[in-house]
């Protein structure tokens, strides 16, 4: 009987080892790039209406929807490429908008750019993810960036260390019921991303 609690109780430890080693790896920071992060000065509560006032990004979902959820997000990030995918059923539901970040990889910005500028968002996006999750580095995209774009990626990387956020995806949303300003670092399940929006 002490064996089976001290094996129990090895499996309990393991297991809580397992799921906290997983939680630390849904998101990508800017310490895996050996950057520090800046000390953000931005609330949460703040951090919507500066995203929607001065945020850059690719609009794709439901675009006539009430509400938007904005993520930030490194193109090199793999764990953006996990939220990317299970976001995908929600696009009949709700709006998302994509801004491009860069601080991970020197390809970060053109693959950025390279999303922001695409004439079929979804498309490209989704191909960009599916070759980054293979392990292939994302999309190629050229180094020469419009100034107007790369400027645009520059300043969502600055709101991304105004608000003192460590790592991405960064998530920034209304839930619709409560109509309260949510905010979450890391890569999200579709039915648990639902249910954080308030679309249940």
């Amino acid at each position: 009987m002490q064996i089976s609690a001290l094996t129990l109780s090895r499996r309990s430890l393991l297991r809580a080892l397992a799921l906290a080693a997983s939680a630390t790896l849904a998101a990508c920071s800017p310490q895996d790039a050996a950057q520090k992060p800046v000390a953000g000065s931005v609330k949460p509560e703040q951090s919507y209406e500066l995203l929607a006032r001065e945020g850059k990004g690719f609009a794709v979902g439901a675009l006539m929807s009430a509400h938007t959820v904005y993520v930030l997000f490194d193109p090199q990030c793999p764990h953006c490429g996990h939220l990317w995918e299970q976001s995908l059923p929600l696009h009949k539901r709700i709006k998302f908008v994509w801004m491009p970040v860069a601080f991970i990889s020197p390809k970060s910005a053109p693959q950025g750019a390279a999303l922001l500028t695409a004439a079929n968002p979804v498309e490209a996006m989704t191909a960009h993810e599916a070759s980054l999750l293979a392990g292939s580095g994302g999309s190629s995209a050229s180094a020469s960036i419009a100034d107007d774009i790369a400027a645009a990626i520059k300043k969502n990387t600055g709101l991304f260390n105004s608000m003192g956020v460590d790592s991405v995806p960064y998530i920034v949303a209304k839930n619709a019921t409560s109509g309260q300003v949510v905010t979450n670092a890391g890569a999200m399940e579709t039915a648990a991303l639902a249910q954080w929006l308030g679309l249940n």
